[in-house]
């Protein structure tokens, strides 16, 4: 079996990459993160919905490019590269899958449009305490169609226009999209390590709430987008953790100490045939992500687990030691390495810590192997 991308596939990874080199280079990274408070680049996001990437995966009856999940992983994995600071992992991989998976004909005609032309950010608030959620972490609750509760930290949630909140209906978890610019909806900005995306606390006192799919559907739907959404996160970071080899190894070969790159020297070597091997082990897994999410393979949840965990280690692992190849200058706010390692960071923290997807994929196999 063949798990490479297509030659029409590499040739959008090579246009993203172009694109995103001219429109996005790290220095408009750095410069939204000196702003102040975590934000959003708004020019770059219209010029993406102009690209048509946010409805790569998008059913063209609902104006997306109708490609598929292929697609969306090479557009991820660029984005990773670029360290892109824009909500599309939000809105792409959380939002739009749910809305495609559970929600009504009104609510997709209305939704996956506005997506597509960029018009609409969107967000999941699911979490409320730390560690995995469960129905016990669950206290938000709706009733009578009115929300109630808190939600933190919400990835996007300071920018989202509409987001997707897993809260409790008579007693059993059910997903319900609100409008965050609606009444009875509070958001407060949380710092973070990595200032080019944002979270916030959101609060929601009888705040309306329309539900998507059905009651007690909600912890289901919340694991089956997470799945899905955990390898195209995982193409994020290898994207990412591709770009910090490069950037070692072409600094390791340009920087001289004593008469002789510091390239030649073995402690180097090393390091960089560390990251390489965490990198390509990382692709094999993602690799059979991306396989299981595009044909909805059974094996998509054990999948999405390997190439989650495995991507999250070489990324943090990359981003780790490009800053200590760099050596002092990798510690600076002009060079590049911090973009890198504060990204790691925030992403493997979405939609889960590495941790609560190792205890997942634990408790998969052992069943699988008791069945």
């Amino acid at each position: 079996m063949n798990f490479e991308f297509s030659e029409e596939q590499l040739a959008l990874k090579d246009e993203v990459r172009k694109f995103l080199a001219a429109k996005c280079p790290p220095d408009s990274v750095r410069a939204l993160m000196a702003e102040g408070s975590p934000g959003i680049d708004r020019a770059l996001w219209a010029q993406i919905a102009e690209q048509g990437w946010l409805g790569a995966a998008i059913p063209e009856e609902y104006g997306g490019l109708g490609l598929g999940y292929l697609e969306l992983c090479c557009i991820s994995e660029e984005l990773g590269r670029a360290v892109a600071p824009i909500p599309f992992a939000s809105t792409v991989y959380f939002f739009a899958e749910a809305i495609l998976r559970a929600g009504s004909d009104a609510q997709k005609a209305v939704c996956l449009p506005k997506i597509v032309a960029g018009e609409l950010i969107g967000a999941m608030a699911s979490s409320e305490q730390p560690g995995p959620i469960s129905v016990a972490k669950i206290n938000a609750e709706v009733s009578g169609g009115k929300l109630n509760g808190t939600k933190l930290p919400v990835t996007d949630g300071s920018h989202a226009d509409t987001a997707i909140v897993l809260a409790k209906e008579g007693g059993t978890p059910t997903q319900y999209l609100v409008d965050l610019n609606g009444p009875g909806v509070t958001r407060t900005a949380i710092e973070t390590l990595d200032r080019s995306r944002d979270a916030a606390r959101i609060e929601f006192n009888d705040a309306p709430a329309e539900r998507l799919g059905g009651v007690g559907e909600g912890l289901a739907l919340f694991e089956a987008i997470n799945d899905r959404a955990a390898v195209l996160l995982a193409f994020e970071q290898l994207g990412g953790a591709d770009m910090c080899l490069e950037m070692a190894k072409a600094y390791a070969l340009d920087r001289y100490a004593f008469g002789r790159q510091i390239g030649a020297y073995q402690a180097i070597k090393h390091r960089l045939a560390d990251m390489y091997t965490g990198n390509v082990l990382a692709r094999g897994n993602a690799y059979y992500g991306a396989w299981a999410l595009n044909s909805d393979a059974p094996e998509l949840p054990v999948a999405a687990a390997g190439a989650r965990i495995s991507a999250s280690e070489a990324y943090w692992f990359a981003s780790k030691e490009n800053i200590q190849i760099h050596g002092g200058m990798g510690y600076t706010w002009e060079v590049d390495c911090h973009l890198h390692y504060r990204r790691s960071r925030q992403l493997s923290l979405v939609a889960g810590s590495p941790r609560v997807w190792k205890n997942r994929l634990v408790t998969m196999l052992e069943k699988r192997n008791a069945a």
